[in-house]
């Protein structure tokens, strides 16, 4: 089975397999414009149902990191073995002060990003990917006993599946203008929050609030008038749910655990949306 090879904050791994389940039979194209992970596009892809793919994200870093891991395997790994080695031999305190070194420093070559970027995220405090106003990298330390730098099978596996798609850091909106009817969009933007201490939206130094949120359902919209198929996931909020009740989309409630919290004991099931327009553009596509 393919994996996402980066542990990403509201990752759908999960989720996947509903993700599965509600894409339309024989669909052209897939699309994700808030790619993060990348598990829906490596669930599909393991299930035979993606035959070409247009992967988007906002964040430059992660985009970059995706095509070098498509691209430049053999590099990355070569550079992957290098911190691996450079890290796993030392003890707790210099562990430490080797990920500070390696989070402060940002390599100029691309595949030396890619490669601090898949270190950092190995080896940070739950893997995280958080950036400060300034877009600078500042999630603490981790301490595991173990962590796997490198894993060689993983990634060649995602590497594999990523020739079938194309890479770009396209805003969402942008990204969903190149769908077309026969195409199958799943939209996981940052989930509106639930209270005021659960927001986690920091992937890119750009907010994405409400308004975001209501310029979303706009191209949500657009993409059901234009006979796209659809998917949308985001928290059970009354706001969501106010963006998209009353305009015929399917609204499913699923309950999905969630492993931001710093406390493990806090990391309950919370209720999640899945929002999808397959009534309506079948609808449209019988008159």
């Amino acid at each position: 089975m393919t994996s996402p090879f980066l542990k990403w904050a509201g990752g759908k791994g999960k989720l996947a397999s509903r993700i599965v389940e509600q894409a339309p039979p024989g669909f052209s194209r897939y699309h994700e414009p808030f790619a993060g992970g990348g598990a829906a596009f490596f669930a599909l892809h393991d299930a035979g149902l993606v035959t070409s793919a247009r992967l988007s994200d906002s964040n430059r870093e992660l985009m970059d990191c995706f095509g070098i891991v498509r691209d430049r395997l053999g590099d990355l790994v070569c550079q992957l073995r290098a911190l691996a080695e450079a890290y796993l031999p030392r003890d707790p305190d210099g562990r430490r002060d080797y990920y500070l070194e390696r989070r402060a420093e940002v390599p100029g070559d691309v595949v030396a990003r890619a490669a601090r970027l898949i270190f950092l995220n190995r080896t940070c405090y739950n893997g995280l990917y958080r950036v400060n106003s300034r877009g600078q990298f500042n999630v603490p330390h981790g301490r595991y006993a173990n962590p796997r730098i490198l894993d060689g099978p993983g990634l060649a596996a995602a590497s594999a599946a990523l020739q079938r798609a194309e890479l770009s850091g396209d805003d969402f909106a942008t990204a969903c203008a190149h769908a077309r009817a026969g195409d199958f969009v799943y939209l996981d933007p940052p989930y509106y929050p639930l209270s005021a201490t659960a927001r986690f939206t920091d992937y890119t130094i750009a907010a994405f609030g409400p308004a975001q949120h209501e310029r979303l359902r706009d191209t949500f919209e657009e993409l059901t008038r234009r006979g796209v198929h659809a998917l949308l996931s985001n928290s059970d909020h009354e706001a969501v749910r106010g963006l998209y009740e009353g305009s015929g989309y399917g609204i499913e409630v699923v309950r999905m655990s969630r492993a931001i919290n710093s406390v493990g004991s806090k990391r309950q099931p919370v209720a999640e949306l899945l929002i999808d327009n397959r009534e309506r553009v079948s609808r449209a596509q019988a008159d």
